[in-house]
């Protein structure tokens, strides 16, 4: 057994996922096959997923969760492979702001994912030996068309919200434009409609840093029963950095030695700050897959609203849609800065769209919708209460 994992370890060190690790799983692309925006069809392929709550007779009360990067499906209780809270867990549950009691809440696993969604960790039925960069290569539309069947699956024609922070407001963005019709209400957080040049040179970073592991064997490691774990530990290092503020580093932080009353005059942690990026590292690569890292961030490079769905102006890519949007930033957040948070408000803005938009007073950098942070909650629920009622969701 793998205290870090909670579940039995192979031979290289990564976690073997159970039926019940995963969650809910569904098999998608039976019939008509996913096609890619690269070109690759996907057929029979897996899809996995959580839901909170239950699923009212007119399938009105779902609740759409997209995930980050670093996410999973467990967005609330315990995560079976962490063993730790599920990582929204202080929003979402029954009697919560996002109450379980009244709404059907639905997260799934995104496409290229390690969690039981199809990616490249899992077995290319072609040559019955792990993808690795045999997978396709995705980008965040593939991965909203995936969960829009498996909302088909399940018979969930309308979502009344949709939310996410960071990539997941990637997601939310590109349901909105892409299903209309679907999407009653959207919450982006935290996010952008493109990535500026430097979210991609960080990202680059961490890609390099993976790739120059010895153990990662041009992405082949699995035949290898070897993980880049140095890699991936870095390049979770270095994101890990993105997601907080200076302010909050040096609060928390600032120069305190670790378990030292002086300097080593080595290459040891002597600082705490040090101690706790090493410790995001290490825990990182005991729940996560490093191809999974390269196409995900992949992914969120590609992204792209206005090109995509715009003719590469933003403001077209909303024309005509009729979701109800809260667009919230974050004031210390400089990995997706407020300035892409008003570029979208201004977009909805110029085609008359249902817009509201708020800038969260916060020292907590871009984590800080994962964090206890009440005047976030406050706007959250006020929006959500608001678009019920519109919507005909009563409170009990």
């Amino acid at each position: 057994m793998n205290e870090q994992t909670g579940g039995q370890i192979d031979e290289g060190g990564a976690p073997l996922l159970s039926d019940q690790d995963v969650g809910k799983q569904v098999t998608l692309g039976v019939d008509d096959p996913l096609r890619l925006d690269c070109g690759v069809e996907l057929t029979n392929f897996s899809v996995a997923y959580q839901s909170y709550g239950e699923l009212n007779a007119a399938k009105t009360n779902v609740i759409l969760i997209c995930h980050a990067l670093s996410g999973d499906q467990f967005v609330s209780g315990v995560n079976p492979v962490t063993c730790k809270e599920g990582w929204w867990d202080l929003v979402i549950g029954p009697n919560k702001l996002i109450d379980t009691d009244r709404f059907f809440v639905i997260c799934p696993n995104i496409l290229g994912g390690c969690m039981g969604t199809i990616g490249p960790k899992e077995i290319n039925p072609a040559t019955g030996k792990p993808w690795g960069l045999d997978f396709p290569v995705i980008t965040v539309s593939d991965m909203v068309r995936a969960q829009a069947l498996l909302l088909d699956h399940l018979g969930i024609e309308k979502i009344f919200c949709a939310l996410g922070g960071s990539m997941g407001g990637m997601q939310v963005l590109e349901w909105a434009v892409a299903y209309p019709e679907r999407v009653f209400a959207a919450v982006p957080i935290a996010t952008a409609p493109h990535h500026s040049a430097q979210n991609i040179a960080f990202h680059e970073t961490g890609r390099q840093a993976i790739m120059a592991d010895p153990d990662w064997h041009g992405g082949d490691y699995l035949s290898y029963d070897s993980r880049p774990h140095r890699g991936l530990a870095i390049a979770r290092m270095v994101a890990h950095i993105t997601y907080l503020s200076e302010p909050a580093l040096q609060n928390k932080f600032g120069r305190q030695l670790q378990d030292r009353d002086a300097i080593s005059f080595g290459f040891d942690a002597d600082f705490q700050v040090e101690s706790y990026l090493r410790h995001q590292g290490s825990t990182f690569v005991d729940r996560f897959d490093a191809n999974s890292y390269l196409y995900i961030t992949r992914a969120m490079d590609y992204f792209d609203l206005a090109e995509r769905h715009g003719g590469g102006v933003l403001a077209e890519a909303f024309r005509g849609v009729d979701t109800r949007f809260c667009v919230i930033s974050f004031t210390s957040d400089w990995l997706y800065q407020t300035a892409e948070s008003r570029a979208i408000v201004k977009a909805l803005n110029a085609v008359a769209a249902n817009v509201s938009f708020a800038e969260i007073k916060s020292d907590k950098g871009h984590d800080a919708f994962l964090l206890e942070e009440p005047e976030f909650w406050k706007v959250l629920s006020g929006f959500i209460e608001g678009a019920a009622e519109r919507y005909g969701l009563v409170s009990q």
